[in-house]
């Protein structure tokens, strides 16, 4: 019997060390995906931003995914051209969305700079600043979800079959502190209204030193796969065909999956960069204060969601798991829409709900489709995804105006939370639906991820 020599991927260390890697690099990409939120009242103050601007800046991230179907060609071009090439792309991509979206923050670009006048010229009810802002900001989308989707097949070549939930939840976890970085050092950079600038720059900069270590973990990819090769452990993958797609659009099972999805992330994301206004508004707290508050969800969700990992990876009930998070989210939603009832324990219970529902449902695609087309399964549930946070901002924004003439600084959110909870409820259906689906025809969700 030949056999099998080692590969860098059966070291524990270099794992381990790849998911520190991969997550700096999704560390990174939600420090910058939060880093404005908890500044909208600057935004107002300094740029003159109403709360439809907010949520267009918000939603426009989201346009090459949902209109233009980036992930999942991104997942497409990932499976065919493999992760050095496709993640290098997409991770400079998303630098450079980074940068323009600082310059169109700065003062200097306010004063007169570079491309002032171009911006100036058209879409004239638009400031300036908010187009510049809204370019950098699709360009970065444009990066940020296929670089999502790259680390994430990253961690199925590293650690399937070895703690692949743990890993899922801990590049989670990686995403979460770098959303709770940016609500607590952005407000913090931008002391007054002349610093706004500074906290973009600073997260500009991040994205840049994401870029260099995605080509460190280059390195490693590169030699593993020359490893692989070298033992002719590594077939040759399947062409792609837009069948693929049209299976996993069938799939009873996936679709349930990508509407939970679409549901729970549109409920939590734009609620998140809403809520330290929504703070302001209802219990009077200053951003520093709010912003602290709402990063609570994902300090806590950084905290729990590992933990859930180890109990899929051994124990499974991914579905459960899915249901018991849509509760609890649908529960926060009403709580802030009906209540006075502190902020805290709700924030906390949303991270929980938060860490429960991803870190459950992201590897469980792993048991729904081959490896060879997990980028394109992955890419076209972030394209989803990205539906619901494409509209659900504006939408948000709309009824903000809509219940607010004038635009207050204290806003009612009665409406934008119900909204939310709305969103919770459906995403309870599709859990439902889920569990109840893998009961009836034994799929196995609810069995372990590792390997016995």
């Amino acid at each position: 019997m030949e056999n099998i020599k080692p590969t860098l991927r059966d070291n524990a260390i270099l794992r381990w060390l790849v998911l520190l890697l991969g997550g700096i690099v999704i560390f990174v990409n939600y420090y910058m995906y939060s880093v404005l939120s908890p500044l909208k009242v600057i935004l107002e103050n300094q740029l003159g931003f109403t709360n439809t601007d907010f949520g267009l800046y918000l939603s426009v991230y989201s346009i090459p995914n949902t209109f233009f179907a980036m992930a999942v060609i991104g997942g497409i071009i990932l499976d065919k051209i493999g992760i050095r090439k496709t993640g290098f792309m997409f991770v400079f991509f998303m630098a450079v969305g980074g940068f323009l979206t600082a310059y169109g923050a700065s003062d200097y670009y306010s004063s007169g700079g570079l491309g002032y006048g171009l911006m100036s010229s058209f879409l004239k009810g638009y400031s300036p600043e908010l187009k510049m802002m809204l370019l950098g900001r699709l360009l970065y989308g444009l990066g940020a979800e296929t670089s999502i989707v790259v680390i994430s097949k990253v961690l199925v070549k590293w650690f399937k079959g070895r703690n692949l939930a743990l890993a899922f939840g801990l590049k989670i976890g990686f995403g979460r502190l770098g959303q709770m970085a940016a609500l607590n050092v952005s407000p913090a950079l931008a002391i007054g209204v002349t610093s706004l600038g500074l906290a973009a720059w600073f997260a500009a900069v991040l994205l840049g030193i994401g870029l260099i270590v995605f080509v460190v973990y280059m390195i490693f990819d590169l030699k593993l796969d020359k490893q692989i090769n070298e033992d002719k452990l590594l077939t040759k993958p399947d062409k792609f065909k837009f069948s693929d797609v049209g299976t996993l659009l069938t799939n009873r099972t996936y679709i349930y999956v990508a509407i939970l999805c679409l549901t729970f992330y549109s409920a939590v994301f734009p609620f998140q960069d809403f809520a330290t206004d929504f703070l302001y508004s209802k219990f009077n707290f200053p951003i520093t204060k709010g912003g602290f508050i709402v990063s609570l969800v994902p300090l806590s969700t950084a905290i729990v969601t590992p933990l859930f990992g180890i109990f899929i990876d051994k124990k499974g009930k991914s579905a459960t798991v899915m249901l018991y998070g849509s509760i609890i989210l649908f529960l926060v939603h009403f709580i802030f829409a009906f209540t006075n009832f502190t902020p805290y324990i709700p924030m906390i219970m949303l991270g929980i709900a938060f860490s429960l529902v991803p870190a459950s449902m992201w590897p469980t695609v792993v048991k729904m489709v081959d490896e060879s087309k997990i980028g394109t399964a992955y890419g076209l549930m972030y394209s989803i995804q990205n539906l619901g946070l494409w509209g659900f901002p504006i939408l948000a924004g709309i009824i903000l105006d809509k219940t607010n003439p004038g635009n207050p600084e204290i806003k009612n959110y009665f409406g934008a939370i119900i909204m939310f909870a709305i969103l919770g409820f459906i995403g309870l259906v599709f859990a439902y639906l889920l569990k109840r689906e893998d009961k009836k025809n034994n799929i196995g969700i609810e069995l372990p991820l590792n390997k016995k």
